[in-house]
């Protein structure tokens, strides 16, 4: 590396040095002269004279003029003890730069007192100057204090004056010099110096190590492609270890420290060490180097390989008329452009983007994203619809074959198509008048072209295409999912289902932006495209288990989806473009509605699957359900036979559900074990019959055990609702003396159904005389009410009936009717309110065997409109408004009047009095 010491214009010059580096071959070559170059000097002293006799010897800058310049100093060098010097010499001071013995330097002066030291040392016989490197290079006069104290003596060659003032040399290194005390220090430096020979070894240690430098540096100029030429050459023909030490130290680049350090050291083979440790570590530099550059090059020689092998496929193509790779994929994306007849705002923004494809390399991140979003674009059924024309009484067909019973829903469904129906057909009547009254007007048939969608009125487009938002609201396995299936296949749809039990992230619903990594459309627009029609049913399954959290609420997500004045704009935050989802029929599912946010439950139309009864599993187990399992399971028709009571056997004693998925595994269950006898050999048909039936499902599971619970005062039976059905539960209660009187409650009670225990103790012991109890009933009891299951959450305000008949039986001793059940919210008054799900609970009633239920008289409508007519024949109902009536029917009747006052233990007789308290009462 070139490092250049002076500057002509500053006042104070700075004396300039090159040293031999490997990073130019101009470093490493003596300066050339000639008398055109010099400057004009009338002055005919003894320098001139030399510097002409000098550039009469000068060498070129080619290697063989250095090769020839290091042999000169090695002539020189053989013979040290011919080599004599002054007992004082100039000192030179050099910055950065270390001259070693053997080498040739060109050296640029430029400051005053330096320039002085070279004219008079070009007027001496032998020229000798003394070069020394300063200890820092900032320092623009060195002291004696400011250099080093082992330095070279070299002769100067030659001498050149540039036209800025400055002299440039060029200067050969004789010998190591000690630099003793200074003679003068201007106007520059003097100093004595002694002569300090190397000490040579001449074992083959240093002869190994000098191999290993010289091999290290003919590695290290293969690296190096601006080393001069023949230096290579050069060393090889080095014999002595000091010789390689100075001139490959010379023409690697090195801090100045170890450069000073080498000229210092005495010992040529620790100079050797030293150099060799520097080579060691600069090769293994250059070789990593060279291995990433090779590396890099390698990659972007195979780009530009590609990018050519491109061109010239695109030139071949044009030339045999064939179209490119890329313009195949641009032309096919604008023709399905095209054809995908969209909105007006949706086809611009197609357009907008292809263009951005056309203008972008393949190899561009962008082009993937924009060609995805494209293949998106024009894969929707913008305009695609695949229902049928509307025939209601084949509608009605195709659900009554998927469907026993659910009149309610069937009926719902058979309006929603009459309405379309009738709406479809008036709105093509008015077009058809409207076409033959243009017609007329015009004399000309219009032909009809829609590059995009129809051109109609937005508004009129909603008022046909607004589909009913249905929600079927029931307990597992009582056919919602199916239901929707048989809807699709009436209206000749296609049918799709989504699951939204658990999603928790918005993007499900809505989509991701499109400036995310792995970004996507929403899972309805992905169903929409996936079924290629925009009229399809899609059944959201669970709607009521959609969770929140801070990736946002999918339930509010779903308000536009399923919002009949927003549906026909939706935005998918991937698409980012008014897809109109007003043509797709949502029906979505769940188990119960208070999960279910209000907003998201106001734009549905509630329909509830509320169970079967026995008889109607029956019904389904003989038509739908084993015909499904002897296909299932390779059976034929004819080779099982049942009869209705194996199958009403089935249903009571080993299943007890609202619906009928249990129902169809025991009948697989009971088909596997048929086939597997038929496959060991058993002749078929085979006949099953009731009794049989535990050899194939094992013991029986349920029983009809109401009757044999109720077997003392303080139970009675209860009805609840839970999101799978309706169930029974046993309410039990006991009173023990106590300090205090208090109302203990186990059972995993829920809040409501606390305070209708609170509510029931407190009617009964407020209206113990009209209840015909002691009107100290309770006093100095602890009361404790205990819901069995306690691993189960209860809660609900239709247990407090049930609460207070169960304090009324243990505090008269009378038992409840076992074959009674009963449900409905009490007050303080003694009134009983209406409560919720009354089909299923009577549905559980009958399936336990209770065939009397009591319940609230608000409630008859519900009951007759919801219950079979079947059940409603097979069952008792007692439709009460007061508490009494209640009690009138739930508990058993007392024969004996005196029976009645003295029934008394477990806390309901007087507590006995102290004698004192006798004595005064009878005062």
């Amino acid at each position: 590396m070139e490092k250049h010491y002076t500057n002509p214009e500053s006042e104070h010059e700075e004396h300039l040095a090159e040293t031999q580096s490997p990073v130019g071959p101009e470093q490493n070559q003596p300066i050339e002269m000639n008398a055109s170059q010099e400057t004009g000097n009338d002055e005919s002293s003894p320098s001139a004279d030399r510097e002409e006799s000098t550039q009469e010897s000068e060498q070129s800058a080619s290697p063989s003029a250095v090769e020839g310049e290091n042999n000169e100093a090695q002539d020189n060098a053989e013979d040290d003890e011919r080599l004599t010097i002054p007992d004082v010499l100039p000192v030179l001071p050099l910055k950065d730069v270390v001259v070693y013995p053997f080498s040739v330097q060109p050296l640029g002066v430029g400051q005053e007192r330096s320039i002085r030291l070279i004219d008079d040392v070009m007027r001496s016989d032998r020229r000798l100057v003394v070069l020394v490197a300063q200890k820092a290079a900032d320092i623009e006069q060195a002291g004696p204090d400011d250099i080093f104290r082992i330095g070279t003596v070299a002769r100067v060659g030659r001498m050149f004056r540039m036209p800025d003032g400055t002299l440039q040399i060029a200067v050969q290194g004789l010998e190591r010099v000690v630099i003793g005390e200074f003679t003068q220090e201007k106007p520059y430096l003097a100093a004595q110096v002694s002569l300090k020979p190397d000490t040579q070894e001449a074992d083959n240690e240093t002869e190994a190590i000098k191999r290993n430098v010289i091999s290290y540096f003919q590695r290290l100029i293969t690296l190096v492609q601006n080393m001069p030429e023949g230096v290579a050459a050069t060393t090889l023909n080095l014999e002595e270890p000091r010789q390689v030490v100075y001139v490959i130290a010379t023409f690697v680049q090195m801090e100045l420290e170890l450069r000073q350090k080498l000229l210092e050291l005495d010992s040529v083979r620790e100079k050797l060490q030293n150099l060799s440790s520097f080579l060691a570590h600069e090769l293994e530099i250059f070789e990593l180097g060279k291995k990433i550059q090779t590396s890099a090059q390698e990659e972007m020689g195979k780009m530009q390989r590609e990018y050519l092998l491109r061109e010239q496929l695109k030139a071949i193509q044009r030339e045999l008329g064939e179209e490119s790779e890329e313009q195949a994929t641009v032309n096919e994306l604008r023709r399905k452009i095209e054809e995908a007849r969209m909105p007006e705002e949706a086809l611009k923004e197609a357009n907008r983007e292809l263009s951005r494809l056309e203008k972008l390399p393949t190899v561009s991140p962008e082009y993937s994203i924009i060609r995805t979003y494209l293949e998106l674009l024009v894969s929707l059924p913008w305009d695609k619809s695949t229902g049928e024309k509307i025939d209601v009484p084949h509608a009605r067909q195709v659900l009554d074959q998927d469907h026993y019973d659910l009149e309610k829903i069937k009926e719902r469904i058979l309006e929603y198509l009459a309405v379309r129906h009738l709406k479809e057909e008036r709105k093509a009547e008015q077009l058809e008048r409207a076409h033959e009254q243009d017609v007329t007007e015009e004399g000309v048939e219009v032909e009809d072209i829609r590059p995009t969608q129809p051109l109609q009125s937005q508004e009129e487009a909603r008022s046909i295409n607004r589909e009913p938002i249905l929600c079927f609201v029931g307990p597992p396995g009582v056919g919602k999912t199916s239901l929707g299936q048989s809807i699709a296949r009436a209206l000749g749809r296609k049918f799709a289902r989504m699951s939204l039990g658990g999603i928790r992230d918005e993007a499900e619903i809505r989509g991701h932006r499109r400036t995310y990594i792995g970004a996507m459309p929403g899972r309805i627009l992905q169903t929409l495209r996936r079924v290629d029609t925009n009229d399809p049913v899609i059944m959201l399954d669970e709607v009521d288990k959609v969770g929140a959290d801070w990736r946002g609420d999918p339930s509010s997500a779903l308000l536009e989806v399923l919002d009949p004045e927003q549906n026909f704009n939706f935005r998918d935050n991937y698409l980012d473009l008014p897809f109109d989802l007003s043509k797709v029929m949502f029906i979505a599912t769940a188990n119960a509605l208070e999960p279910i946010p209000a907003p998201l439950r106001d734009r549905m139309e509630i329909l509830e699957l509320s169970g079967y009864t026995e008889e109607q599993k029956v019904h389904i187990a003989r038509n739908y359900l084993l015909p499904k399992q002897l296909e299932a399971n390779g059976l034929n028709k004819d080779e099982l036979a049942i009869d209705d009571e194996v199958l009403r056997r089935i249903v009571r004693d080993y299943t007890r559900e609202a619906g009928v998925r249990n129902l169809e595994r025991e009948v697989g269950s009971l088909c596997r074990k048929v086939a597997k006898q038929i496959s060991e050999g058993r002749e078929a048909p085979i006949q099953v019959t009731a009794e049989q039936v535990p050899e194939y499902l094992g013991r029986q599971r349920f029983f009809e055990e109401a009757a044999e619970r109720l077997d003392r005062p303080g139970i009675a039976t209860g009805l609840v609702w839970t999101p799978v059905g309706g169930e029974i539960i046993f309410i039990e209660a006991a009173a023990m003396p106590g300090k205090e009187e208090r109302l203990i409650l186990t059972g995993q009670l829920g809040d409501v159904m606390k305070e209708s225990a609170t509510a029931a103790l407190s009617y009964v012991r407020s209206n113990a005389a009209a209840l015909g109890l002691p009107s100290n009933v309770f006093e100095g009891q602890a009361i404790h009410i205990h819901v069995p299951a306690g691993a189960i959450p209860k809660d609900g305000p239709s247990a407090g009936v049930t609460m207070v008949t169960v304090l009324v039986s243990l505090a008269s001793k009378r038992k409840v009717r076992s074959d009674v059940a009963m449900t409905g919210e009490i007050t303080l008054r003694g009134k009983v309110m209406p409560i919720g799900g009354v089909k299923e609970k009577v549905l559980a009633a009958y399936r336990s065997g209770i065939r009397t239920v009591i319940m609230p008289k608000k409630n008859e409508a519900d009951l007759m409109e919801d219950l079979p007519k079947e059940l409603r024949e097979q069952m008792k109902f007692v439709f009460a408004t007061d508490i009494s009536e209640v009690l009138d029917t739930a508990l058993e009747p007392i024969h004996n009047h005196h029976e009645k006052l003295s029934s008394a233990q477990d806390g309901t007789e007087r507590p006995r009095r102290r004698k004192s308290e006798k004595a005064v009462a009878k005062a």
